[in-house]
């Protein structure tokens, strides 16, 4: 038997070697009751309702998507095999952890205390699955992007982590590109960059006024979302 080995022309190879978006969007959740879970998303979390689609009496697909996510939930009837609560682990990641659980209280939700890991331990007997690492009562004492917590279930048992982040990881974003999913997230970013230019007005220019603050808030800004040196 002989093999015979093809090669593709030129505009085949660079179809091959470009890179194909891959956009996470959906996450399936397993409930047991997909009104009480739809009034859970919906009307208790205010999560924005994008379609609850019935096809005769043995399928109902709901989806729901958080405020400034690119990623929907979907649940339902004959949508998912798991079993209802099963799914734990969930992260909504958001800027300001304080905020964002005083928001949830608002809305009657039931959410734990802000908490961070205990000397850098990420393994525990408390919450399975839920991040299951040792707990400490309050925000990391640095407030260090990653590190501070705070966690929920819906009505069925899946479990969902709030977890702060304001400074990304290297890499992990497009340091040519700065954007914000939404004007809360905006906002939070200018208090963060109006603190630290206090203090550099404090320190560096001895309290004089930074005439050129605008383009310090901007620098502040894009350097924080993009994990590179903050200005100082």
């Amino acid at each position: 038997m002989t093999t015979t080995q093809v090669r593709p022309d030129n505009a085949t190879d660079k179809a091959v070697a470009a890179k194909v978006d891959m956009k996470f969007e959906i996450v399936v959740i397993p409930v047991s009751d997909v009104d009480r879970a739809k009034e859970f998303y919906g009307g208790k979390l205010g999560w924005r309702l994008d379609g609850d689609f019935v096809h005769g009496d043995d399928w109902r697909g709901i989806q729901f998507t958080p405020p400034g996510s690119g990623c929907s939930v979907i649940f339902g009837k004959n949508i998912t095999a798991a079993a209802p609560g099963s799914v734990q682990g969930l992260y909504l990641i958001v800027s300001d952890i304080e905020a964002a659980r005083k928001e949830l209280l608002g809305r009657g939700i039931q959410i734990s205390e802000v908490f961070h890991g205990g000397n850098g331990v990420y393994s525990g007997t408390d919450e399975p699955y839920l991040f299951g690492r040792i707990r400490v009562k309050g925000p990391d004492p640095e407030h260090g992007s990653y590190r501070s917590f705070a966690s929920f279930r819906d009505p069925d048992g899946n479990g969902w982590l709030l977890q702060e982040i304001t400074t990304r990881l290297p890499g992990r974003i497009d340091s040519a590109a700065t954007s914000f999913a939404s004007a809360n997230d905006l906002a939070s970013a200018f208090r963060r960059a109006e603190a630290a230019h206090g203090e550099y007005e404090r320190k560096v220019l001895g309290g004089q006024r930074d005439e050129n603050w605008s383009e310090w808030y901007a620098a502040y800004m894009v350097a924080e979302q993009a994990g590179t040196e903050l200005p100082g």
